[in-house]
């Protein structure tokens, strides 16, 4: 996506005088579905029920649609100018404007930050941000009493208890302060309040904070930097190339807010330069969200993520319109919006439409990308290597190395996981929560979310001694990251990323490189990976594969065990059932599992008393709250300076329907180290019939110009860069 911005009109120039028929076929199939839901439920009572559920129960529901419907009338009133639709909103603001200050704070009690619709203040803010949308629609049609009864009974009282009446909710840098600053600058603008836009922008001053939260530390920043409020989150929150440090399934949630809010500053307030802020980074945060998914188009599951939410859900089509309409007009967002199949009611998604149907839809390719985290980059970050075979067919690997992420982020340094067509192949579990279902914890994170899904054991990574990474301490982990090392992707058939941490452990460094080695031969790309740690002691290291789909073999013996008992007592050792224990007796071993009509093999550099533990979740949860998926975990005990090495094969297929299975056996062999040092690591494996491979890695010294020479088993081999790859066909050079 480049970040060139386009001119800005008002929603009203772009669309005055237009009728359906002339709209292009997307916005007017968008408008038509609007008007029918909006139509079938101004057919119907409108509710506004005293606030008493949680998230998934009736009332939560009721307010939530309500925002919604009320949105959609505005904007069909701004479209087709029929009364009807702005007098439905006004009666509807009436209704909440009779019953909003008779409410208390919400009966369940059970957030930081109470709400008073809702069970928590983020989704009144929710609330706010799109019913100001229709109040800003109907606003000049109003009578002036109404405007005044509305402004001084529902929103102005409304803002204030988002803002001065949850501080703590308010003033961190944060998604739910993101909603909170929006909602009240959003509203502050359609009333022309120039105090709730300049605390929307600003914050609440800390002097003006009670004392007991001027050095609150739930918001990471507000206490190094005092600063808070809307372009505090923009200044804050992103990397300089707009990776969001909370994630993409946050990222997601999040880009509502900023859009919208940025988009009404841009009309009303265009001396901030919002869309231009900071170098576009809202452009750059749209681009970031987008190549954050898998082949399937679900964003990558890190930190506290419901997995699933896709490309595809409605929030992104607006991530999509916008990004189109304001920064650029890339012809590839085009082709999501086709997928997407709606777009927004307003000039961004006219303009998409328009580009739809004059046929300028290009394919959208995602790319190998080496994101940064933290304000200023320098805080690690999170890698992304796609390869791409025969017609559009992607393997992506994710390896994260980035910062904490605030309260959602999880103690998994130096994790990875692995996607191919046919999903999640190697996984991250993502968050113990079912949003928005009232039966699991009423939509809440559950209390596994805490002693398993954040814990390092539950995710691909070395654990040590059983202790998560900084002793699963937030406060800890808040201070440190780990860095990238290499990110080589220039050559397509080799894709390089690796990274180091420091501080996981005290006393041991940690050191992970990852490839993507593509080569004809190969049905896919193959994943190698390196892991080694440096230490000060001896002690016991578990580098768990959690994957996906059913054990077909090994090749090496294992006992099952007939009761199941935990792996351990802590850091979410004691959520896992240990299923069976094998002791591989050769210098190498084999997993192979089948998934979604492929089959995968990953092959182990072993070493004497190394054990392989096949796991699985579901210890200590006696509400059923974890997923039981499978796991094997590789353990060698009693080392200071291990070395993890393996390569991951897809391979094969099986029809279900023909009960014909092809090519079922992963075929890598002899897989060994030639040199592991503190200066070169060298791995040689052969592929039956087509000879034999050696990857060697600059351990020391990542410097893409460096020129290095290494002498293996005789024979010298020079090259320049961090990696070098050298292929034996048939035995031969």
């Amino acid at each position: 996506m480049r970040y060139l911005l386009i001119l800005l009109l008002p929603f009203s120039l772009c669309l005055r005088g237009q009728v359906q028929a002339d709209y292009p076929p997307l916005f007017a199939l968008t408008l038509a579905e609007t008007q029918e839901q909006v139509d079938a439920t101004m057919e119907q009572t409108f509710l506004v029920p005293t606030p008493v559920d949680m998230a998934g129960g009736y009332t939560h529901e009721v307010h939530k649609q309500n925002w919604k419907t009320l949105m959609d009338a505005g904007a069909l009133f701004r479209l087709t100018g029929e009364e009807k639709y702005a007098t439905f909103v006004r009666d509807g603001l009436l209704q909440y404007a009779e019953a909003y200050p008779s409410w208390p704070l919400h009966p369940t009690d059970r957030s930081y930050a109470t709400g008073k619709i809702f069970w928590q203040s983020l989704n009144d803010a929710n609330w706010l941000v799109y019913v100001s949308q229709a109040y800003d629609d109907i606003y000049d049609w109003l009578d002036p009493a109404v405007r005044e009864r509305l402004n001084t009974e529902l929103f102005r009282p409304m803002a204030d208890f988002l803002s001065v009446g949850n501080p703590q909710f308010f003033n961190r840098i944060h998604n739910h302060s993101t909603w909170g600053n929006a909602a009240v600058g959003m509203i502050g603008l359609v009333m022309d309040d120039e105090e709730l836009v300049q605390r929307a922008l600003y914050g609440i001053p800390n002097e003006e904070l009670p004392e007991d939260l001027r050095d609150d530390d739930s918001g990471r920043i507000m206490s190094e930097t005092g600063r808070a409020g809307f372009l505090a989150q923009l200044d804050l929150s992103f990397s300089p190339d707009g990776y969001f440090t909370e994630g993409p399934y946050y990222l997601r949630y999040a880009l509502s807010p900023f859009l919208l809010f940025g988009r009404a500053l841009a009309e009303k307030r265009p001396e901030l330069n919002v869309l231009t802020y900071r170098d576009g980074i809202l452009g750059k945060a749209i681009d970031a969200l987008l190549l954050e998914a898998d082949p399937q188009g679900n964003f990558f599951p890190l930190n506290d993520s419901q997995k699933g939410m896709s490309l595809y859900a409605p929030e992104v089509v607006k991530s999509v319109d916008y990004g189109y309409f304001l920064y650029g007009r890339d012809p590839s967002l085009l082709s999501l919006a086709e997928v997407q199949g709606r777009v927004t009611l307003d000039d961004a998604g006219l303009a998409v439409a328009t580009g739809l149907a004059a046929g300028k839809a290009k394919p959208f390719r995602p790319r190998s990308i080496a994101f940064t985290d933290g304000p200023d980059g320098t805080e690690g970050g999170v890698g992304i290597l796609r390869a791409y075979g025969d017609g559009e067919e992607q393997t992506t690997l994710v390896m994260k190395y980035s910062a904490q992420g605030m309260g959602h982020g999880h103690f998994d340094k130096l994790s990875y996981s692995l996607y191919d067509r046919t999903g999640e192949v190697i996984q991250d579990y993502g968050a113990a929560r079912w949003v928005n279902i009232d039966q699991k914890g009423g939509g809440r994170y559950l209390p596994e979310n805490q002693t398993y899904a954040k814990q390092t054991v539950a995710h691909n990574t070395l654990v040590v001694d059983q202790v998560s990474h900084y002793n699963g301490d937030i406060r800890i982990a808040e201070n440190h990251h780990p860095d990238l090392y290499a990110f080589a992707v220039a050559d397509s058939n080799l894709q390089l990323v690796s990274a180091v941490a420091e501080q996981a452990y005290p006393g041991r460094r940690l050191h992970r490189a990852q490839w993507l080695l593509q080569d004809p031969v190969f049905e896919h790309p193959l994943v190698i990976d390196l892991f080694r740690a440096t230490g000060d002691r001896p002690a016991v290291h578990d580098l768990p594969t959690w994957y996906m789909g059913q054990l077909m073999a090994t090749d090496f013996d294992f006992v099952t065990n007939d009761t199941l008992r935990p792996l351990g007592t802590d850091h979410g050792y004691q959520h896992l059932f240990l299923e069976a224990r094998g002791r591989p007796t050769e210098a190498s071993a084999s997993v192979e599992w089948f998934s979604d009509e492929r089959f995968y093999t990953q092959t182990m550099i072993t070493e004497p008393g190394d054990e392989i533990l096949f796991v699985r979740p579901g210890a200590h949860d006696p509400n059923f709250n974890l997923r039981r998926d499978p796991g094997f975990v590789l353990r060698r005990g009693g080392v200071t300076n291990p070395t993890f090495v393996s390569v991951l094969e897809s391979h094969g297929s099986y029809n279900p329907r023909d009960e014909v299975a092809r090519n079922p056996f992963g075929r890598i062999s002899d897989l060994r180290l030639l040199v592991n040092d503190d200066n070169y690591f060298a791995l040689e494996f052969a592929y039956p019939n087509a000879g034999r491979w050696i990857l060697i890695f600059s351990t020391k010294d990542a410097d893409p110009e460096r020129e290095h020479t290494l002498n293996i088993n005789g024979q010298s081999h020079q090259w320049r860069g961090v990696h070098h790859l050298i292929k034996h066909d048939n035995e031969s050079e």
